[in-house]
């Protein structure tokens, strides 16, 4: 069909419209609602700006397609990560402006692809992973078709049919084939390596018009549906969207779910794929939304702690999401992106939020189930205040992740005033940073970053959970016992009874409104019992300063040695010790602007100790990291009551320092017969009170203290006085 007016083409000073229809992300009804805008919105201007901005360098430059010779970061892969952008964009841009100059760049890129790759070798930088030809894993050789499959759509109909055969048969079915066919290992995996190659040969198969491409891509290599895009569907995401891996690579598997699925749609709606497992691609989208504070998301598994809802692969999930929802509080996020895609999606973004339609996303207090069926555990994520810089509590009760999972099973992440409090390590990698290994996961992503002693909880005897087994993780997961949201109250509750043989880890966290502090009140009981007398540690890891403390530190300046041999306690410096007879520590820290004192009761006596990560690091791999470390050196059941108090405001411009230190002058239990009272006493007199019944009993509790009597039925109560 030939369109008769191109807007866009005009304003490029191009004198015919494209007769193509692509059929996978951008359709015919997006390109037509980009022609007939009398202007484009801001937003996609100026995703149009920076297609325009990258093909037209790319045009000046000429082609440049070197031989695959580099791992992740080095030129040639750099390179060939570039020139499917400009495939894609280039393609894109023909569709939306008519000029032949974009069309003849996409097909000479694909032309001279296609002489090349039939010729390539396994790439020489292969290691462990499953290698590609252009690229050193054939992750990114599908990332690589995904991208150029899209270009190729919107050039295809306008090609002679010289260059279609050349590309399709040189090119385009030997990628396809060499992603399934010939890697069977990674296409028939349920895995984010699998989506990918799906989502590529599926989409190829759309735009080349062949059904059984299609097939394959949806239900496996056998078409048994054991493996595929729909068995991926099944297995990777729990009915609420959360994906098993954590949310930096749900972040990177979300890509090609919505692209594919998006093709899908477009191609076959009969098929419902968005109404697919109750609507399960949706859900995703919003769920990894979620699992973000102050437009990062949520460090657990091997991420890259940098990576946020700015990435492409949101952008692509936003305007899916916001198309199927009409959602105003997505275009809020897109506002923070500061870009969209050029799709009519991506148009329908830009232009609603253009028109003041945005709304704030409402990020909210959720349990995140894991597994298939949502039985697997769940990531806990707790909020209190406004906006979405209120306080945030990540419990991380999930199950292992599969071979990207880290051993920290009931593991917490803090967030307040637009920081990370109690942080997590994240992944021990330069990401495509070619002289740290080439950009792939580092010795201490091992040795370090995945060991339970890196994370906020417990750890047994020195001994990561599960022994350091991925695989023996898997089978396993926390039990949630209890998440509630209340008036002023988040709770969740969670055991695990075989992260170590014979042993119980149980962790209640509360997150409480109370008058008189910066924010709410983290109170945190974790209880351990072990089958024999054992060594209890518990580290705490936090961003800030420390300002004051009350245990009697002895410092360690002159010399430090390791706090162990092994299983990542060989990277921890220890710069100072001290012991605790009582069991109750305090220590302060300051973070940007506010202050925090975690205050620490525990029923045995207790060493504490400072540390810092570092040691053993030959190649200074490992980012420094501070933190306080708890040891019950020998017992048979422990309990660690934790209270996270923000207070007071630093302003070094002003020189004004309020309320430096904790406003909080005692914790202390008393233990009823079915119950522990926990009581918080503030220097102010006010006091809280938290009753935790034992084992999270249902039933009625008493407990007498300051003779008061308190009185609830329940797992929990708060008291207020």
């Amino acid at each position: 069909m030939i369109r008769a007016t191109c807007l866009a083409a005009a304003l490029m000073g191009a004198t015919a419209c494209a007769s193509a229809q692509p059929n996978l992300i951008l359709t015919e009804a997006g390109v037509d609602a980009f022609r007939g805008a009398d202007t484009m919105p801001a937003l996609v201007a100026r995703a149009h700006d920076a297609a325009v901005t990258r093909v037209e360098a790319s045009l000046e430059a000429g082609l440049v397609v070197p031989v695959p010779v580099d791992p992740g970061g080095g030129y040639s892969h750099e390179r060939h990560k570039e020139n499917y952008k400009i495939i894609h964009d280039a393609g894109l841009l023909f569709q939306l402006t008519g000029d032949r100059r974009y069309l003849e760049h996409a097909e000479a890129y694909l032309l001279a692809y296609a002489d090349m790759y039939g010729d390539l070798p396994l790439h020489p930088e292969r290691r462990n992973q499953a290698p590609g030809r252009l690229f050193w894993q054939s992750l990114n050789e599908a990332v690589w078709l995904v991208y150029s499959i899209q270009g190729y759509d919107a050039i295809r109909d306008d090609l002679s049919e010289e260059s279609r055969d050349r590309i399709e048969t040189a090119l385009l079915r030997p990628m396809a084939e060499f992603l399934s066919t010939d890697s069977p290992q990674t296409f028939q995996r349920i895995h984010n390596h699998g989506t990918w190659a799906a989502a590529a040969v599926g989409m190829t198969g759309y735009a080349l018009d062949d059904d059984h491409l299609v097939e394959r891509a949806l239900l496996g290599l056998e078409l048994d549906g054991n493996a595929g895009f729909l068995a991926q569907l099944d297995q990777l995401f729990s009915p609420d969207g959360y994906y098993t891996e954590g949310p930096y690579y749900q972040r990177y598997a979300l890509m090609p779910f919505v692209l594919f699925g998006q093709a899908v749609q477009n191609n076959e709606p009969e098929r419902g794929i968005f109404e697919y497992r109750d609507g399960i691609l949706l859900n995703a989208i919003m769920a990894t939304i979620q699992q973000s504070y102050a437009g990062l998301f949520f460090p657990i598994n091997d991420a890259i702690r940098e990576k946020g809802l700015d990435t492409v692969e949101v952008v692509y999930g936003v305007a899916a999401a916001y198309g199927l929802t009409g959602d105003a509080g997505l275009l809020s996020i897109a506002e923070q992106q500061g870009t969209t895609v050029l799709t009519g999606g991506g148009f329908a973004v830009a232009t609603d939020l253009a028109a003041g339609m945005a709304t704030p996303f409402e990020f909210d207090t959720r349990l995140l189930r894991d597994g298939p069926d949502g039985d697997q555990g769940g990531l806990a994520i707790l909020r209190m205040g406004e906006g979405e810089l209120a306080q945030t509590l990540v419990a991380k009760h999930t199950g292992q992740g599969m071979g990207h999972g880290h051993f920290d099973k009931l593991s917490l992440i803090l967030y307040d005033g637009g920081q990370e409090i109690l942080t997590d390590y994240g992944a021990a990698r330069f990401l495509n940073v070619p002289s740290k290994d080439g950009g792939r996961y580092l010795p201490e992503n091992t040795s370090w970053a995945r060991q339970t002693i890196a994370h906020n909880t417990v750890v047994l005897n020195a001994t990561s959970h599960h022994d350091g087994d991925w695989r023996r993780g898997q089978e396993s997961w926390p039990s949630i016992a209890l998440f509630e949201q209340q008036d002023g109250v988040n709770v969740v509750s969670a055991s695990i009874d075989d992260a170590y043989p014979g042993a119980t880890l149980a962790r209640t966290t509360f997150q409480v409104r109370t008058s008189g502090t910066a924010g709410p009140l983290v109170v945190d009981v974790f209880d351990v019992e072990a089958p024999e007398a054992s060594q209890i540690d518990l580290p705490t890891y936090f961003n800030g300063q420390i300002t004051d403390f009350d245990v009697n530190l002895a410092r360690n300046a002159g010399q430090q040695s390791a706090l162990g041999p092994e299983n990542g306690y060989q990277h921890l410096w220890v710069e100072a010790e001290g012991v605790s007879e009582t069991g109750a520590a305090r220590f302060t820290w300051l973070t940007e602007n506010r202050f925090y004192t975690y205050h620490a009761l525990v029923s045995e006596p207790v060493e504490a100790r400072i540390v810092r990560t570092g040691a053993n690091d030959p190649d200074f791999n490992l980012r420094s990291q501070q933190g306080i470390l708890l040891r019950v050196p020998s017992a048979e059941q422990a309990r660690f009551i934790s209270v996270i108090e923000p207070h007071g405001l630093y302003d070094p411009a002003q020189e004004v320092t309020v309320a430096s230190e904790s406003g909080i002058d005692t914790v202390r239990t008393v233990e009823g017969d079915t119950a522990t009272l926990i009581q918080i006493v503030f220097s102010t007199g006010q006091q809280l009170n938290v009753g935790l019944s034992h084992d999270l009993h249902s039933g009625a509790h008493t407990i007498s203290a300051d003779g008061h009597l308190y009185e609830w039925t329940g797992a929990y109560n708060i008291f207020r006085e």
